[in-house]
């Protein structure tokens, strides 16, 4: 099972305006940027559109790989939204936290890894299994040590 660490969100007190640049830029050959500036964008609407129902959490394991969700990542995890077919979802089973995504096969429902190396877990005892909420976002970090550094900052 994956180990999971929670983190308060509390109500974000501040906006977080940052500018949102009108062109959109190629991850292939280079362009000519723009520097015309489309609006302002508050990260937390789009983090936390229910900040009072949104905690973070973040991970270990590799079972979710194929959905770009790596050992240390941080996500955002909103317990408003109702779990559905193809969520990603923190889910209790008998105890033990994981991170899997939540798909319907006829009328019998899983909690499938994304990843071959690992097994999807059916869903026969329902009773035994509790959503702790829907992933809607995932801070995937590109620079190493900046994440843990700064929730460590925290203590």
């Amino acid at each position: 099972m994956t180990t999971i660490e929670l983190i308060d969100v509390g109500t974000p007190i501040t906006t977080l305006w940052l500018p949102v640049y009108a062109s959109l830029v190629p991850c292939g050959f280079p362009s000519p940027a723009s520097d015309e500036l489309e609006e302002l964008f508050d990260l937390n609407r789009l983090l936390f559109r229910h900040p009072e129902a949104t905690y973070l959490i973040r991970v270990s394991g590799e079972s979710m790989q194929g959905a770009e969700i790596h050992a240390g990542d941080l996500l955002a995890v909103d317990k408003h939204i109702e779990a559905d077919h193809n969520h990603i979802v923190v889910a209790v089973i008998e105890g033990e936290c994981t991170v899997k995504r939540l798909v319907r096969r006829g009328s019998n429902w899983w909690l499938q890894a994304e990843n071959p190396a690992y097994p999807d877990y059916p869903i026969t005892e329902p009773e035994n299994l509790r959503i702790w909420g829907v992933v809607t976002h995932v801070v995937h970090e590109l620079i190493p040590g900046k994440l843990t550094a700064l929730l460590r900052s925290r203590d």
